[in-house]
């Protein structure tokens, strides 16, 4: 209530008491900052081309008021009059001084980029980030060959939990989607096959699909999405709590302490889950194929052997330790390149994921063309 009627008692902030002479009379306080701005956005200058502003009948004035008067005077100016300011006392004149000289910053309107200038920006602004993740690939590398030279320091015991939280932990999701991916398979090629009484070939898709492609490619983006998530989430933190930059004063090497023991579990574990993967996959489609084509689990173990050749497993197996390295090393890269604040920890654990997932697909695709060109 109080501020209420000291709001009433404030007099009108500027007064014309002659043509081109103005009197600033009042508070020009914080206190009265909004409807003071009010008033100075409705008022209207008088066609005078010389606008004399006399201050001496200011109360008060504090820098949110010296701030107003300031670009109230830089306004006319700029509608082309010629504005003096007379009348401040010695307090209020320093105080107008300091905020003339140093008014707040105006944002800057965004200058228009040509859409081809825009492309070369980006092109030069991927290509760095390439030479980036180069150079880290390039320091891992290095810092493998350190570590096969002095075994002694490799971290063992963070190996075996890395192996423990991508492999073993990992069990029921991975399981669980390529079992239900042999199923579909199963389910949407015998559908086909049984139009022409081939059902017992049903065998052959489900075996040959999942070994070679579906088991590798489905557990690469899992594992992407699961660990490679969480290794850039944890070195992203550890990032913007600076603390890399304190293992580094220690005189240890982050890729060797963090990067090496995660590359050697998922190198290890990667070829494993893909077998697991394998295994439920066709035993997915062998169970879909006895409820729906009536080819009998027995049926289907015997034309197995003819189906899946040791070479068509090991086309798949072979994958997994490529798709290893890619998610270790875009997920680890990711989280060094964190910076700031919380939200970019976010910001980089989501781009690991799309990354990592997008990479293990153009290596996937990679494989098929050179596998297809040497003829197997």
């Amino acid at each position: 209530m109080k501020d209420q009627a000291d709001q009433r008692k404030q007099p009108p902030p500027l007064h014309s008491t002659a043509e081109g002479h103005l009197l600033c009379q009042g508070e020009w306080t914080l206190a009265f900052a909004a409807a003071i701005e009010n008033d100075l956005e409705k008022f209207v200058w008088p066609p005078a081309p010389a606008i004399s502003i006399e201050a001496s009948g200011l109360k008060q004035l504090d820098t949110a008021g010296a701030w107003l008067l300031f670009r109230f005077a830089e306004k006319g100016r700029r509608a082309g009059k010629e504005v003096t300011l007379s009348g401040l006392s010695a307090k209020h004149a320093s105080l107008f001084e300091l905020v003339s000289a140093h008014p707040p910053a105006q944002a800057a309107s965004p200058a228009y980029i040509n859409p081809l200038a825009r492309l070369g920006m980006r092109a030069v602004e991927e290509g760095s980030t390439a030479l980036q993740f180069l150079s880290f690939t390039g320091e891992t590398a290095l810092a493998s060959v350190r570590m096969i030279s002095s075994a002694q320091r490799f971290r063992w015991r963070d190996m075996a939990a890395n192996i423990e939280s991508a492999g073993f932990q990992a069990l029921p999701i991975i399981g669980l989607l390529t079992f239900l991916i042999g199923v579909v398979i199963s389910y949407q090629g015998g559908v086909q096959l049984q139009q022409y009484g081939a059902s017992i070939y049903i065998t052959d898709l489900v075996a040959l699909s999942m070994t070679r492609e579906f088991a590798p490619l489905i557990t690469a983006i899992l594992v992407a999405g699961r660990t490679g998530s969480a290794y850039t989430a944890q070195i992203a933190t550890m990032q913007v709590t600076e603390e890399i930059d304190a293992i580094r004063v220690l005189g240890l090497d982050p890729v060797e302490l963090l990067v090496l023991p995660k590359l050697a579990a998922l190198l290890i574990v990667m070829p494993l889950l893909t077998l697991y993967a394998d295994f439920l996959g066709i035993l997915g489609g062998m169970l879909m194929a006895g409820l729906m084509l009536d080819v009998s689990s027995t049926a289907f173990l015997q034309r197995l052997p003819a189906a899946l050749t040791m070479e068509s497993y090991l086309i798949g197996i072979s994958k997994a330790p490529v798709f290893a390295v890619i998610i270790v090393m875009v997920g680890c890269y990711q989280g060094f390149m964190a910076k700031g604040s919380a939200e970019n920890v976010g910001a980089r654990t989501t781009s690991s994921v799309v990354l990592a997932i997008f990479l293990v697909i153009i290596a996937d695709a990679l494989f098929s063309i050179v596998f297809s060109w040497i003829g197997i």
